[in-house]
């Protein structure tokens, strides 16, 4: 009985309520505010004790949608009121911060010392010289890419702004992103939505990612269509060409544009029918094994007009990429570039155990494909970018040290544009403007402000990385090795990266000699004729 007593407390006291002071209003007439509240609570009571859907309202009527209540509103409370500083959710409030000041052009620097623990296991950090080098022109940090088979090739800012295509984000989001890419003589990777009139407004160096959709050169079955890509890749603002294979938020998965996201102008720009949900199929449809592989990435490098092509990948099996490898020497084809993606990368939504368990993350990948590429004798042709969870110096020279050329970073420029992390992209509901199709919420965000907070956040987190390598005695990030990044591994114990990772010497797979069984193994499971492994995998 006590229990029933507090089951139906609250709705019978509005029971109660309502029906006193309907009986007394004809005395004292100011009692209908309360009446309205109490009739309404009572009514809202009774439609909760005969709906079906919510166990909890049937047991609690009226009180029961308190829980809800405080449910729908726990991550704005949790990020603005119970969040540490260090809490990663995705990204902490001392991230976010950081970029905030440096797209404001505020100080981003901190008084009385670090908040992080320097004696917990994991803790990194660069070692520095006694013989700190000159501080380096953040502007000469810059690379060329382009192999031997490449006649246009790019120069390259070591940051550039990673691929988020239009339709992910608004048009008010890609202008101010282009716009500082063009201010700042950075990149910005369209995403595999292809380039949409707002990429062209301000004339920003692209890099077109191309992915398994062909979005911007597809025929009307949704396979390639050499014609429609020619026009588009020869125009003089595509700089690079890459070929998307998988990306961190969710490899193995093809990409999803939710229905209410397609308007006329995305379904124009896609080639895609207007108002239906738009999916990238999981794999290509132009090529099915490396070598086939290769031959269309010769074939685009020819349709461009000889501009540096290349592939993205979150890395997955690895005897599938030592696949790859094999058929560039088989081939002589030799892609210009390679962008690895980490699993815990991604602006837009996937499921999540996509998200939580599938792919190889950032560094391992990273590691690997360095790795694959010197053992293979062809790292002095490739250039690697390194994409995932980017926002800081630190984080571009943690990944220059164990074998990246350039770094991209995505959710690094989210937040310079206005992000606040209401991880919120997948419902057209952004509150700031930036991963919206609605007109009202994107005129939120005004462009050349926001563009303004772009070059920003790129010359202040380059300048960042040119006083930490002077102060590690180097003068480009092309200096930076394995040997000048520490990690903890201890309380009482700290290692170089040298010592922690093992680097294989060069032409060591093709001669036999790499030292260590994972890469022999994988190396003899790798054909360039199927991304299949080439023997059944070992017990």
């Amino acid at each position: 009985m006590p229990s029933l007593f507090n089951r139906y407390a609250v709705f019978g006291a509005c029971l109660a309520v309502a029906a006193l002071s309907l009986a007394l209003m004809p005395i004292w007439i100011w009692l209908w505010p309360l009446a309205l509240v109490a009739t309404l609570l009572s009514a809202i009571g009774i439609h909760d004790l005969w709906q079906s859907e919510h166990a909890l309202l049937r047991n609690y009527p009226v009180i029961g949608h308190v829980r809800y209540l405080v449910e729908g509103i726990r991550p704005e409370i949790r990020q603005y009121l119970l969040e540490a500083d260090d809490d990663k959710l995705p990204f902490s409030r001392s991230q976010r911060s950081l970029i905030y000041a440096r797209a404001k052009n505020e100080s981003g620097e901190r008084p009385f010392g670090t908040l992080l623990d320097v004696y917990s296991n994991g803790y990194e950090f660069i070692s520095h010289s006694m013989r700190p080098a000159p501080l380096a022109d953040p502007a000469s940090f810059r690379i060329t890419i382009g192999g031997p088979q490449c006649t246009q090739p790019y120069s390259a800012s070591v940051l550039n702004i990673s691929a988020m295509s239009f339709g992910s984000l608004s048009a008010n989001a890609i202008r101010a992103l282009n716009q500082g890419a063009k201010r700042g003589g950075f990149a910005h990777d369209t995403g595999e939505g292809s380039i949409s009139p707002y990429h062209r407004e301000n004339g920003g160096d692209l890099i077109w990612e191309l992915g398994s959709g062909y979005f911007g050169c597809r025929t009307e079955s949704g396979g390639f269509d050499p014609e429609r890509f020619a026009v588009q890749a020869r125009d003089a603002q595509v700089k690079m060409i890459e070929i998307k294979m998988s990306q961190g938020a969710k490899p193995g998965h093809g990409g999803i544009l939710p229905a209410h996201k397609v308007s006329r102008e995305i379904a124009l720009t896609r080639g895609v029918p207007e108002g239906v949900q738009c999916v990238s199929p999981s794999r290509h449809s132009a090529f099915s094994t490396p070598v086939e592989m290769m031959a269309f990435i010769a074939r685009l490098r020819e349709l461009s007009g000889g501009k540096p092509v290349g592939f993205k990948l979150c890395l997955g099996h690895p005897w599938e990429f030592m696949g790859i490898v094999k058929a560039m020497l088989e081939t002589g084809i030799t892609p210009d570039f390679i962008v690895v993606d980490g699993s815990e990368g991604g602006t837009g939504a996937a499921p999540v155990e996509f998200t939580d368990h599938l792919g190889v993350p950032l560094r391992e990948g990273l590691l690997f494909v360095h790795n694959t590429l010197v053992g293979a004798g062809l790292r002095p042709h490739i250039r690697i970018g390194a994409s995932g969870k980017v926002v800081s110096a630190f984080d571009m020279a943690s990944l220059f040290a164990i074998g990246a050329d350039w770094v991209n970073s995505a959710r690094g420029f989210m937040f310079a544009i206005g992000c606040i992390q209401s991880q919120s992209c997948h419902t057209n509901r952004c509150p700031t403007g930036v991963a919206t199709q609605d007109a009202g919420r994107q005129r939120a965000l005004v462009v050349p402000d926001k563009a303004e907070r772009v070059l920003n956040f790129h010359r202040n987190t380059l300048k960042a990385l040119a006083e930490m390598m002077a102060a590690a005695g180097v003068t480009h990030p092309r200096d930076l090795g394995p040997h000048h990044l520490v990690r903890r591994i201890s309380s009482t114990e700290i290692k170089l990266y040298s010592q922690l990772l093992r680097f294989i010497e060069p032409g060591s797979l093709l001669t036999g000699g790499v030292d260590g069984e994972f890469y022999a193994s994988a190396w003899k499971l790798a054909s360039a004729a199927s991304f299949e492994p080439a023997s059944p995998r070992p017990a």
